[in-house]
């Protein structure tokens, strides 16, 4: 179980934030979150194609019940080992709805060796330009996933 520093969402409604420390060199932790095929074992997608600052990479969602989801997303910066971050349409199960016309919100992870491991944090923003009918919905969903991506990543990186 990671230790978490804050798991709770920010006061403002625009971004939720996630801190955890994880027992497991930055390097490690780095390739978990930067490398795709070893960031959809830990988040649940396969991807079509690698991470490359300034691509949209297109994935399945692999997690049962949700593999005919498909996933959008924008790769904006990789500082290595330190900075990586994408864009993405924020929760959505309406398969009548087409997302892409709405707002894509910022996924930021940032890294910090610490000693015994690292510290990474988690940052989702943009979620006031998300249409206010599906919200607050995306809101909490993306809250409660990223409280559990935490636990994912931290089994992944540490075999526990």
């Amino acid at each position: 179980m990671p230790e978490t520093l804050n798991s709770a969402p920010m006061t403002d409604t625009d971004k939720i934030e996630k801190k955890v420390f994880l027992n497991a060199p930055r390097s490690k932790v780095w390739r978990a979150i930067a490398d795709s095929q070893q960031f959809g074992e830990w988040f649940r997608v396969k991807f079509e194609e690698p991470f490359k600052e300034g691509a949209t990479i297109f994935g399945r969602i692999t997690n049962p019940g949700y593999e005919n989801v498909k996933l959008e997303m924008v790769v904006e910066k990789v500082q290595p080992e330190s900075y990586f971050s994408y864009r993405w349409h924020p929760y959505g199960v309406d398969k009548t709805r087409d997302y892409s016309a709405e707002p894509m919100t910022l996924i930021e992870f940032m890294l910090e060796e610490v000693n015994g491991g690292t510290n990474l944090t988690i940052v989702e923003s943009g979620f006031d330009g998300i249409p206010l009918d599906r919200r607050a919905e995306a809101f909490r969903m993306n809250n409660n996933g990223w409280s559990g991506q935490l636990k994912n990543i931290e089994r992944y990186v540490t075999g526990t």
